[in-house]
């Protein structure tokens, strides 16, 4: 072989060298955004999730906003109707007497019925049964303690009621 031709395999032995480095480094790079790409659908498929269960959620919030709704347009058309009852009862009373209620009976007795209302609208506290406590503990005294008191009086006898 000639000179020409050794040096043209050594450079095409070059050459394909580095095609062989730049294609290891090409794969790792594809390697890497197709995890990045993975990442991102997971990612994209939480976000799903979680617009789909925002978009439940407020579905129902809607639903009891208009359940809330109806039950107070019938509270409030019930307050009319009994506020025109009241009135219709009112024209029709006759008119009171100047001695029979005074205004300062008027508030005590509204001021009462305040103070009751608002007791009833309070939770009764949980009614517990007494506690009993133990006994004192009552320590004894030591060994030595004991040797060195004074001995105590004997207690009085009592009389027994049929003894005698």
């Amino acid at each position: 072989m000639s000179a020409i031709a050794i040096g043209m395999n050594l450079m095409l032995a070059g050459l394909l060298a580095a095609a062989l480095v730049m294609g290891y480094r090409l794969n790792a790079r594809l390697k890497a955004l197709r995890d990045s790409h993975e990442g991102f659908a997971k990612a994209v498929a939480e976000l799903d999730a979680a617009a789909a269960r925002a978009e439940q959620g407020l579905a129902d919030l809607r639903a009891a906003t208009d359940e809330a709704h109806d039950a107070l347009a019938d509270r409030i058309e019930k307050a009319r109707a009994l506020t025109a009852r009241l009135d219709r009862q009112l024209q029709g009373a006759p008119a009171p007497r100047a001695d029979a209620v005074s205004e300062s009976d008027v508030e005590r007795v509204t001021h009462r019925l305040g103070a009751l209302l608002s007791a009833a609208r309070e939770p009764r506290p949980q009614r517990q049964p007494p506690r009993r406590e133990a006994p004192a503990f009552q320590a004894r005294p030591a060994f030595d303690d004991d040797l060195f008191d004074a001995p105590a009086e004997p207690a009085p006898r009592r009389a027994r009621a049929g003894a005698r």
